[in-house]
């Protein structure tokens, strides 16, 4: 069945003007017509307005008479913006003698769809709404791929988030032009790969721009059972936060970087400077590069870590440790390996993955007469062991243990 236009007046936002205040031929276009006729709502606006004359000017009277933020964006192609508390609404003077020739410059035939507000009528010269009625992402024109290089990943995007299929001339285009990514800046080519990570279709549509040869120019060690261990980073990560609904709150986007640290080099230098190259931020970085680093710890274990075991390795992972979890179980590590580490991190008052000291090095110094040294650090370690192996029960075990400590290890 059609999409029917009238579905327009239906789900767009209430805008916070009059749309009398826009030119008669202002038109709404992008992803706002689209997903407003797919019936998709965003509680945050993103609106894009063509006005064949007079963009900045409507911008500026509209920010003045409903108190809305105003700037700027580019002055040479007239881009204003308005910043509600809702969201944004973007103001571009038309590119070309016509909007059909202004439509005609866009990625896909879905993003060059328009909607006269005034009017109440779509303008759709490219067939968008047909694409959209058969879920496909077709492009414009090889040439506009070409303009802007970063097109070819979004397709991939706009698939997983829509849940469409890319046209198949599409795709041939994309894997032809797919050596022209590398010249896009690595922040735009981070961002959509983002987008991938977090759509819970992604994983499919980031092996399929790996396949087409958009990837490899980033991340070069790549593979089949890679894409398919992201796959399965969905499934058990479910089957964890059901059993543990706190699981990975203390690493904020952990199943966005479990992903990354699955695509990344085995190797953590090399991973390191990937990250780099794609300009991640240093905490996610050092995320990732630790997850790597710290992976091969658990995959040789045969058997349960012992009690000092876990002790070091809690202290090295710290809140990565739900990255590392993940990752264990996904790469063959046996979950009743596994499983009791989750259970002791969860627990703020677990002794092994999170350590609280009986003593402190100034107590040590004060009652055992010691001089300020590396003495008293291995002490604090040792004494933190003795408790969670339960040897020693309070400070003052703790006091005796390192008397006992230090005249067997470092003499009287």
């Amino acid at each position: 069945m059609r999409l029917k236009t009238a579905r327009l007046n239906l789900t767009l936002p209430n805008l916070p003007f009059e749309i009398g205040l826009l030119p008669s031929t202002t038109c709404l276009v992008g992803g706002a017509v689209r997903d407003a006729l797919l019936g998709r709502h965003k509680p945050y606006w993103d609106l894009d307005f063509v006005l064949p004359e007079k963009a900045v000017e409507t911008a500026k009277i509209i920010a003045h008479k409903y108190d809305g933020g105003f700037v700027v964006l580019d002055d040479a192609r007239q881009i204003a913006r308005v910043v509600f508390p809702q969201g944004t609404l973007d103001f571009a003077l038309q590119e070309g003698e016509t909007l059909e020739k202004d439509l005609r410059r866009r990625d896909f035939t879905v993003n060059a769809i328009a909607y006269n507000m005034r009017q109440r009528k779509a303008i759709d010269p490219l067939g968008g709404i047909q694409d959209l009625e058969h879920r496909v992402i077709r492009m414009v024109s090889p040439e506009n791929l070409q303009d802007d290089p970063l097109r070819l990943l979004r397709a991939y995007r706009q698939a997983s988030q829509l849940d469409f299929q890319i046209d198949s001339e599409t795709r041939n285009t994309i894997h032809d032009l797919a050596n022209l990514l590398p010249n896009i800046a690595a922040e735009r080519v981070q961002n959509e790969l983002t987008y991938l990570f977090e759509s819970p279709l992604g994983s499919k549509w980031l092996q399929a721009a790996w396949e087409d040869g958009l990837i490899d120019p980033w991340l070069s060690d790549l593979n089949r059972e890679k894409f398919a261990q992201i796959a399965t980073l969905e499934t058990i990560q479910q089957f964890l936060t059901q059993k543990w609904p706190n699981f990975g709150s203390t690493t904020p986007k952990y199943l966005m970087l479990a992903k990354l640290s699955t695509l990344v080099s085995s190797d953590p230098d090399i991973a390191e400077l990937e990250l780099e190259k794609l300009k991640y931020s240093r905490s996610h970085i050092k995320a990732v590069v630790a997850t790597v680093r710290h992976l091969p710890r658990l995959q040789i274990l045969q058997s349960t870590m012992s009690l000092r075991q876990q002790y070091f390795f809690f202290l090295d992972v710290k809140n990565f440790f739900p990255i590392l979890a993940l990752r264990a179980i996904v790469t063959g590590v046996a979950k009743d390996i596994i499983l009791p580490m989750i259970e002791r991190y969860l627990n703020p008052q677990d002794p092994v993955a999170h350590p609280k000291p009986l003593v402190s090095g100034k107590d040590l110094i004060l009652r055992l007469n010691l001089n300020p040294s590396p003495i008293i650090g291995e002490l604090l370690t040792e004494i933190q062991i003795a408790y969670i192996e339960e040897k020693i029960f309070d400070a003052e075990d703790a006091m005796l243990f390192a008397t006992d400590y230090l005249a067997n290890n470092w003499g009287k």
